[in-house]
């Protein structure tokens, strides 16, 4: 047997066994840190969590987390996010396995994009990203079939919704004032759940013909516009009782405050208009047959001079 064969054999072994020690020692080395680091970050959110009504809250503010850690997702039972003032960036695909999750509040960070996986969570009902970068919502969202309120405020390049939006079913509070929409999106007037809309700083030029459509619309913004006719349909969304339309372009107003008989608030300041409003009566009918001959009493409010029922003074 050639023993100097071997012996070369049993050193080149040596060798390679001596190489993967070498390079193998600082990988776990590097695995060890990794989970101390993980233990260490892991321990710093505990401390963010609260019980508060029986919900468990984590609660980040005034810290900076541009990212969150894929450690978080050991807390998966956490029930609402109120990460605020963070510089986070981007919301964790991970977000996916939080179940759990009723509230997202991740309002004034500087978060850019809504991912897909948001979808998947389908027993959120408030999703607030008011003053973050978000450009564009996915089609996805509209499986959080469950949603109640979306606040999606000061977003500035915002000027687009999915039709498949018009799937939120449960949606009942809406925010998307100081964006960039053009239009009211035919997806928001087809919410049948809405009561309550501020699209107030867009620039908006025109609403839709079929606005009644939003039958359960009680409070509706659209303040700092440039809207300079209303349509004639608004005057059939039975169920509004404030509306806010003050720094547009308008200069008429359709006769539809007569048949607005829910209408309480109204502010039209600062635009052009050429003439009175007249806002609906108060009376019964039996009260109209006794007062027929009083005069109306005209008064000012928000800036213009209006004609008012005397009993509804």
């Amino acid at each position: 047997m050639d023993t100097t064969h071997l012996d070369s054999s049993c050193e080149q072994q040596q060798q390679r066994t001596h190489l993967l020690d070498v390079f193998s020692a600082p990988v776990a080395a590097g695995l060890c840190v990794g989970v101390w680091e993980d233990r260490a970050v892991l321990a710093r959110l505990k401390q963010k969590l609260q019980m508060e009504d029986g919900r468990l809250i984590l609660r980040i503010e005034h810290e900076e987390w541009k990212s969150l850690p894929g450690c978080l997702v050991q807390l998966s039972q956490v029930q609402e996010w109120q990460i605020h003032r963070t510089g986070l960036q981007k919301i964790p695909h991970f977000i996916s396995s939080f179940q759990n999750l009723l509230v997202l509040d991740l309002s004034r960070n500087g978060i850019n994009e809504i991912p897909k996986q948001i979808g998947k969570v389908t027993r959120l009902r408030e999703l607030l990203l008011s003053y973050n970068r978000v450009q564009f919502v996915p089609e996805e969202l509209s499986s959080c079939e469950n949603l109640e309120r979306l606040e999606l405020a000061m977003n500035r390049d915002l000027d687009h919704l999915p039709d498949q939006f018009r799937n939120l079913k449960k949606l009942q509070h809406l925010d998307l004032s100081m964006n960039h929409f053009t239009s009211l999106p035919d997806c928001v007037v087809g919410l049948p759940a809405l009561e309550w809309l501020d699209m107030g700083g867009n620039r908006l030029q025109h609403l839709p013909e079929d606005i009644h459509r939003m039958e359960k619309l009680h409070t509706l913004w659209l303040q700092r516009n440039k809207l300079e006719k209303l349509p004639e349909n608004i005057s059939r969304m039975s169920s509004l009782d404030t509306l806010v339309l003050s720094s547009n372009r308008l200069r008429d107003i359709p006769p539809l405050m007569d048949d607005m008989s829910r209408l309480r608030f109204v502010n039209f300041r600062d635009n052009p208009l050429t003439l009175d409003v007249t806002l609906p009566s108060r009376k019964t009918k039996a009260e109209d047959d006794e007062d027929d001959d009083e005069d109306d009493r005209e008064i000012r409010m928000f800036g213009l001079k209006l004609r008012v029922p005397s009993s509804a003074a």
